[in-house]
């Protein structure tokens, strides 16, 4: 009988890749034969670009992109500092990779992908910007029934809501509050009880090659 992965959960170099690549998984988990096709096939493309822009004269493309792979994975030690707090996690590129893949198993993806866009919106030094931003963050993370609709209070909704009126860079700190201590009592400690993190900080120093 054959054996067959569970493609709905990131493998080691499967997981390095997309991390580099920013290749997001469907949030169903589907396992459809004809989007595991395409998702390999894109992958396998976009891999190949990046190696041909690392390849120079002589070099070995394949082992260049896994030392660029190896270079993003923590050791042990760096990743049970993620356990110190949910921040240190976010602060680590590789640990918030592994985050947002726990929480897809989890399907609260959009919890985290809220913060990270409450992030990039107080960058943002164009008022026309801010604005045009402002309402698609609105529009697509706490309006009632929006499609990646983040549990928050009423009090909370509306007070969003009006400071819509008067855009600024604060103008969702409360609800970004609010899902981030909602992380970091429910999903972050399930996160650090996961086989996902488990895996990363029991791992051998002298690990095999990827």
């Amino acid at each position: 009988m054959p054996f067959f992965r569970d493609l709905s959960k990131p493998q080691p170099l499967e997981f390095h890749a997309e991390m580099l690549l920013g290749v997001q998984r469907p949030h169903n988990g589907s396992l459809q034969r004809r989007h595991t096709m395409k998702e390999a096939k894109d992958m396998k493309n976009r891999l190949g670009i990046f190696r041909r822009r690392n390849e120079s004269p002589g070099a070995n493309p394949s082992g260049k992109l896994d030392k660029v792979l190896k270079s993003l994975k923590p050791t042990p030690e760096e990743a049970l500092k993620w356990g110190d707090s949910l921040e240190k996690l976010l602060l680590h590129k590789y640990g918030l990779a592994a985050f947002r893949a726990f929480l897809r198993t989890e399907f609260s993806e959009e919890n985290l992908e809220f913060w990270l866009a409450c992030e990039e919106f107080k960058k943002i030094k164009s008022q026309s910007k801010m604005v045009s931003k402002a309402k698609k963050i609105f529009a697509e993370y706490i309006a009632i029934q929006s499609c990646k609709e983040v549990n928050l209070d009423s009090y909370t909704r509306d007070h969003t809501k009006e400071n819509l009126q008067n855009i600024t860079r604060s103008c969702f700190d409360l609800a970004q509050k609010r899902i981030y201590g909602l992380m970091e009592k429910d999903s972050y400690p399930r996160f650090l009880r996961s086989d996902l993190y488990l895996d990363i900080i029991n791992q051998k120093k002298a690990s095999s090659p990827l």
